[in-house]
């Protein structure tokens, strides 16, 4: 839950002298009063000279607390709510939106999974520079990662033959409606996913522009400093950074992206990191794998709520071309693919015009 500090702006109630009174009590966040005696805290409050405004500073957070509890939906107003705000975002990469319905999908949470050099970082990029056309969005940034040459580059080769002043304006929008954040460690990412949420609520008050995507790139290098040993602590925050992630995506409408590396297993196979805690986290889960010596990618759906495994094959070529070709049972779980035979769609992921390969589709 958000830190004290971060409800200032929203609160002014909750200013610095309410925070230093409940510091003193051993209370830096809203979860910290879910576990302490707001009577005692209140009789304390009734000893100090700003006690009828301590008081009301309890009251607010009480009010914050009883807002978090989510009313009870039934299915026609889960179905609606679905209708209206729980679309696709397409990434810009068709055999990957082909493969996944549309795109990543506004209310969950999706994560790319690979080896070293296997395109994670690719697919956010170009995710960002689709989206950001449209709608604002945040990506954080753990690694030192982000790059503004490659969204420019993205959007020039989609953009090939708009003048140049449309060209400008075209990048112009697009850096503008991406804001990049650099944090390094997971108590950071907190802060700014708790601001993040603040800002959402204010955001929908006043009905100004909206953030629809949000990319971590990438959550293992934040957790895994975090766990091992026999503590839980690390656990903890790890289940705590889902939690939140989860809560951002669902209330306020957001596609979340996250990169997860993958590890070392038993009989020389890998897997994604984080362990067993965390693969139940991520509503869906993409495994980029890679073939050195045939340039052949692989995307492979792991974990789906609506669609069963599947596995794709992607061909990279000049530095960014993907062609995917989908097994037959798959197709059937794709409605509006219905009926087609062997029909062809041409398509690039984010290189140049030459040796763009074709997608086939086939059905039983």
């Amino acid at each position: 839950m958000a830190p004290l500090k971060n409800l200032e702006t929203e609160y002014p109630i909750i200013d610095s002298n309410f925070q230093n009174f409940c510091a003193s009590h051993g209370i830096f966040s809203v979860e910290d009063f879910l576990i302490h005696d707001l009577y005692m805290l209140a009789a304390f409050a009734e000893q100090n000279v700003s006690s009828e405004r301590l008081k009301e500073g309890i009251t607010q957070i009480l009010s914050i607390i009883d807002d978090m509890h989510q009313p009870w939906l039934n299915g026609m107003e889960l179905l609606e709510d679905a209708k209206r705000n729980k679309h696709f975002l397409p990434t810009g990469i068709q055999g990957v939106d082909l493969l996944l319905g549309g795109g990543i999908r506004v209310g969950q949470l999706t994560e790319l999974v690979g080896p070293s050099a296997s395109g994670k970082t690719q697919v956010c990029l170009q995710t960002a520079s689709n989206v950001a056309r449209n709608y604002m969005m945040l990506y954080l940034d753990t690694g030192n990662s982000f790059s503004p040459q490659r969204i420019a580059y993205f959007l020039g080769k989609t953009n090939e033959l708009a003048s140049a002043q449309a060209k400008n304006q075209i990048l112009q929008k697009v850096m503008s409606n991406i804001l990049c954040h650099s944090v390094f460690d997971i108590f950071a990412m907190f802060d700014v996913l708790h601001q993040l949420e603040s800002n959402l609520r204010c955001q929908e008050r006043g009905g100004g522009c909206r953030i629809r995507l949000l990319i971590v790139d990438s959550i293992s290098l934040l957790i895994a400093p975090v766990l091992g040993g026999t503590s839980t602590r690390g656990r903890a925050l790890m289940a705590s950074a889902g939690y939140l992630l989860k809560k951002l995506a669902h209330q306020h409408n957001l596609a979340v992206l996250v990169i997860n590396h993958t590890v070392g297993s038993e009989g020389g196979t890998s897997k994604p990191a984080l362990g067993d805690s965390w693969k139940s986290i991520p509503h869906s889960r993409l495994l980029l794998s890679c073939d050195r010596g045939s340039n052949v990618y692989n995307v492979s759906i792991l974990k789906h709520p609506s669609m069963c495994l599947a596995v794709s094959t992607l061909r990279y070529l000049s530095r960014a071309l993907f062609c995917i070709y989908l097994c037959p049972f798959y197709i059937r779980l794709l409605g509006r693919l219905q009926g087609l035979l062997f029909r062809t769609c041409p398509y690039r992921f984010a290189g140049d015009e030459k040796n763009i390969e074709k997608m086939e589709l086939f059905h039983e």
